[in-house]
């Protein structure tokens, strides 16, 4: 079996484990899938690809070089994803401009007084809003944009019934991060009985040893983690109709 990235973090006991547990099966993706992306904003980015030590004095959530790696995997299974006309989802966050709503997001960081929608100003290169998606992979007319508060893409959002008015019926998985919003919207997915494909080179984390781990343990228990080259075979074998957005304002 061909390595996984999360294999080196692993003893011999947890490998033995797995394999003895069963853990791990494909459990294979669904007919229907939508193509979610997960928070792949400027607050997590940056505004370009530079070591993640020198990032976080702009941008405190930011996940460096891995972050800008990703792209163009994300971009690959947006550019084919729309052209089969399977939907395209985003999440990003919102906040007030007084803070008054970061609720529990306040509670674990020493830099949380700091506007994450603008990051540190003195040390910007732009005056983008952080929550702003990434212009790399910007949302086009027939996507949808869900604006969130809380880790996972479906705690108090529309996605569910977006989902059901699109017709989905399972999700491929992309963006940021690993251990946090990636993996909360995972679990709920999987509580929901939807099937999750997670394409591995389209998510990043800021801790090197979360994203492997993360994706270790949703790999064993809750979805499938793939390269991206086998998340865009699976897009291949999609050959269904979704009830997409027109993207044109009503009365056109």
């Amino acid at each position: 079996m061909a390595e996984r990235i999360w294999d080196q973090f692993l003893t011999d006991r947890d490998k033995a484990v797995f394999e003895q547990s069963g853990f791990g099966a494909k459990g294979g993706g669904d007919k229907k899938p939508a193509l979610l992306i997960i928070d792949v904003n400027y607050a997590f980015c940056g505004e370009r690809s530079e070591p993640i030590l020198d990032a976080i004095k702009k941008w405190r959530t930011s996940c460096g070089e891995e972050a800008w790696e990703s792209l163009p995997h994300i971009r690959k299974l947006i550019d084919r994803c729309r052209e089969k006309g399977i939907p395209v989802i985003y999440t990003t966050g919102t906040v007030r401009d007084d803070g008054w709503d970061k609720g529990s997001w306040a509670w674990k960081s020493s830099r949380s007084t700091e506007d994450v929608s603008s990051g540190a100003p003195e040390a910007r290169d732009t005056n983008r809003d952080g929550n702003d998606i990434m212009d790399e992979i910007a949302p086009g007319p027939r996507d949808i944009v869900i604006r969130k508060h809380k880790p996972s893409a479906f705690s108090s959002t529309m996605l569910t019934a977006f989902l059901n008015d699109l017709g989905a019926d399972s999700l491929i998985v992309t963006g940021t991060t690993t251990s946090g919003c990636v993996r909360a919207s995972v679990i709920d997915a999987f509580s929901q009985n939807i099937r999750v494909t997670i394409a591995e080179e389209a998510c990043f984390d800021r801790s090197q040893a979360s994203h492997a781990i993360n994706l270790c343990d949703m790999n064993a228990k809750y979805a499938d983690v793939v390269s991206t080259e086998e998340a865009l075979a699976y897009v291949e074998t999609i050959d269904e109709e979704y009830n997409l957005p027109t993207g044109k304002p009503l009365g056109t």
